[in-house]
């Protein structure tokens, strides 16, 4: 099967400010998403690579830098990227004692990811991490079952951070929810919209969704 049928098309990104109160909500997205993909064994160490790059630019380049989280899959990686603005300020590996306060957050990195570069650009750099998706995974996700995929695309059209969410940065966790919940409201909506369009039962749709995701999401269960 080809992966475009069941792996979003786009990267996922979400523009927060650098901030140590933003961090629980970074790890809350990203958790979700991973869980989507059927990635939860690399939910722990993803979470703490995000924590760590975070904490970087928040004590390298500063507290409230514009950044922005971006997950990809590409071939048998998942990659996680934070974006800011500094492209002086470069993350290096250090060594330090186990009962050190801090100069640990790349070690980190370095020891539960697979690999981990920084790349520049004119304006701004990207620290990067991946990590490999075992074959289990990949014989998984090769079902036909596009539609987490699917559904992620569409959603991005209704919900994705708007031109000022870089100022706004994602606020709360709760935040984040609600506007996520809202989009998905708001796709259903304008699917009932259409189904009554064409003359078809409301009710009748609904009972038979709700049937199809039942029968789809038990047969995954182990």
């Amino acid at each position: 099967m080809n992966d475009a049928l069941w792996r979003p098309t786009q990267p996922w990104r979400l523009p927060f400010l650098a901030e140590a109160r933003q961090v629980w909500a970074l790890r809350r997205a990203l958790r979700i998403h991973l869980e989507f993909w059927g990635l939860h064994e690399l939910t722990d160490a993803a979470e703490l690579c995000v924590t760590e790059l975070v904490a970087n630019v928040i004590k390298h380049v500063g507290p409230d830098t514009p950044s922005t989280l971006v997950v990809s899959l590409g071939g048998s990686h998942l990659r996680i990227e934070v974006r800011d603005p500094d492209a002086r300020a470069l993350p290096t590996l250090m060594r330090a004692s186990l009962d050190a306060e801090s100069g640990r957050g790349m070690a980190l990195v370095d020891a539960v990811s697979d690999r981990w570069g920084v790349e520049l650009a004119g304006d701004h750099k990207v620290t990067w991490c991946e990590f490999r998706m075992d074959g289990a995974w990949t014989a998984r996700q090769r079902m036909p079952m596009p539609r987490l995929a699917r559904a992620v695309d569409v959603l991005s059209l209704y919900g994705g951070p708007g031109p000022t969410a870089t100022q706004q940065s994602v606020d709360h966790g709760r935040l984040a929810a609600v506007m996520e919940e809202e989009a998905a409201i708001n796709a259903i909506t304008d699917l009932l919209f259409w189904v009554r369009a064409q003359g078809w039962d409301i009710d009748d749709a609904l009972d038979r969704a709700q049937s199809h995701f039942e029968a789809e999401y038990e047969a995954r269960l182990p």
